[in-house]
């Protein structure tokens, strides 16, 4: 059977394995929870977690769809794209190998892969810190930076039509304020001031 694929173009399965899933989770949903009711979730418990795998699924989603955008405009692979839209907006269009992996969720070896690809490509150079042998940055290269830049704008404008206008700026910045009210994310990175006007 033919493999089917993602939005991004990435094989996620055949076809058979697709019902075989499917099959698989019809007979877990069949599964009777134990008398005692301590041993299974409330309805009000599943209901939460119903509504927060949809909010987990529908972002990611979401996501992917931003990011085929961009790659359909620059014909990079999605983890591409992350790191060289994390590189192009960095301090001096570098960052560490390990802050790269922490933050777009990478492990370190596939950090070290996109990077490896993102070098071959000459769109990335590894240089030495200057006060840590340890550490090692990405930084862009010219290329690079025009590749980058290009990504960037296309991703910033999916983002601005599907998610900004949507929501309205008010909506958009209640949005991106539950998520330093959670503390997943700097409230000077998600919600900075505006600047004065002279």
């Amino acid at each position: 059977m033919a493999g089917t694929r993602n939005r991004v173009g990435q094989d996620v399965g055949t076809d058979d394995g697709s019902r075989r899933m499917g099959e698989s989770q019809r007979s877990v949903e069949r599964v009777e929870c134990p008398s005692a009711a301590d041993q299974c979730p409330s309805a009000e418990e599943t209901d939460l977690l119903q509504r927060w795998n949809a909010l987990a699924t529908g972002f990611r989603e979401l996501t992917d769809e931003l990011l085929a955008e961009a790659q359909r405009e620059v014909g990079l692979p999605p983890s591409s794209l992350e790191v060289l839209c994390f590189l192009v907006a960095s301090p001096d269009q570098a960052a560490p190998m390990r802050l790269l992996a922490q933050t777009l969720g990478f492990s370190t070896a596939g950090t070290t892969g996109v990077v490896d690809r993102l070098a071959d490509a000459g769109l990335v150079e590894r240089r030495p810190s200057s006060s840590d042998r340890r550490v090692t940055y990405a930084v862009l290269t010219p290329l690079g930076r025009e590749t980058a830049t290009t990504a960037a704008k296309v991703f910033a404008d999916a983002v601005r039509r599907r998610v900004v206008e949507p929501l309205g700026e008010e909506g958009f910045v209640s949005f991106t304020r539950a998520f330093v009210t959670l503390g997943i994310v700097d409230m000077d990175e998600a919600c900075p001031e505006p600047a004065e006007s002279s």
